[in-house]
This record gives structure tokens, C-alpha cells and sequence, in this order.
């Protein structure tokens, strides 16, 4: 990445491999401009280097999983007013309708006043029984091709200075 392209952080959890699919598909939309981080591995710090995020996890009993949580708590207060107007989408991975996972992301960024600026993608996998919520996921290839088509969309957007 040179110094000049803005930073489009790829912020993502995944316990059974749907959400890191989703997330490496989007951060090969993106190129150079991605920057993949594991939610364990993010800091307050990353997400200020950032000019625009993409927040991508599983809903877990119909909320976003618990270490993306954490990743939003380590960093919500250290970044309080100092990151407001930055873009932001969100790519969720559900066995159903993912809708809790999408409003607890857009509750939290609210504080942030991040501005979305692409319509939510949650990719319903169908898993409603125990044995196929722990199984390992393939991600359907539509659903690749639209987090690609995203993360190309917010690299090119932060490109442009469109956001």
C-alpha cells in the first residue's frame, strides 16, 4: 500500500469459517487498500489508523459473536469523538436472519457517528440445527463475488474521497 491510499480496516470473527471467507473475499475486492485484522488482534489504535472499516462476523444467538463484541469494547471509549463521519458497511454471516447481529453493530457505531455507506449483506448459510451451526461453512459463490464487490466498492469510494 502506498503512503498516499487510505486504509480500509477489515475488521472480522469467524468460528466456522463463513465470516473469514466473507472477509478475505472482500479484502481481495479491496487490494492493496485492505487491511485484514482478526477481531482478536485489533486495537483502538488500528481502527484510528483506518479511513473506513468493514466489520464482518457471524450472529451468534442472535447477536454479532462475542469476541467481535469484545473488539467493539476495547475500542469504543478510546475512540469516542475522534473518529466520527468515517464510512463503515458490515457483512454478516447467519443461520437465519442475522438482523441482531446487523442492529447491534449499527447501535454501537452509532456512538461513533460512523456513516454507512453501503446497505447491509447478511449471507443466510440455512444452519438451524446444532450439528450444522458448528459445522465448518462454504460460502455460497454469489455471496463471495458480493463481499468482493463491496470491499472493491469502499477501497474505490476511500479512493475517490467519496466518503
Amino acid at each position: 500500500m502506498s503512503a498516499a491510499e487510505p486504509r480500509l480496516l477489515i475488521l472480522w470473527h469467524s468460528r466456522t469459517g463463513a465470516s473469514e471467507a466473507l472477509a478475505r473475499a472482500a479484502a481481495e475486492g479491496a487490494g492493496t487498500a485492505a487491511w485484514l485484522v482478526p477481531a482478536a488482534d485489533a486495537a483502538p489504535e488500528m481502527l484510528l489508523a483506518a479511513e473506513g472499516y468493514l466489520f464482518v462476523c457471524p450472529e451468534n444467538l442472535g447477536s454479532m459473536s462475542g469476541l467481535m463484541k469484545e473488539a467493539f469494547d476495547r475500542a469504543y471509549y478510546p475512540l469516542l469523538g475522534r473518529i466520527e463521519g468515517r464510512p463503515y458497511a458490515t457483512l454478516i454471516a447467519a443461520g437465519s436472519d442475522g438482523e441482531g447481529a446487523q442492529r447491534q453493530i449499527d447501535r454501537i457505531v452509532t456512538g461513533w457517528r460512523l456513516k454507512r455507506v453501503a446497505p447491509p449483506v447478511i449471507v443466510n448459510l440455512g444452519a438451524q440445527t446444532s450439528e450444522a451451526i458448528a459445522a465448518p461453512k462454504t460460502v455460497p459463490a454469489a455471496a463471495l463475488v458480493q463481499a468482493c464487490e463491496t470491499g472493491a466498492a469502499l477501497a474505490e469510494g476511500l479512493r475517490l474521497g467519496l466518503f
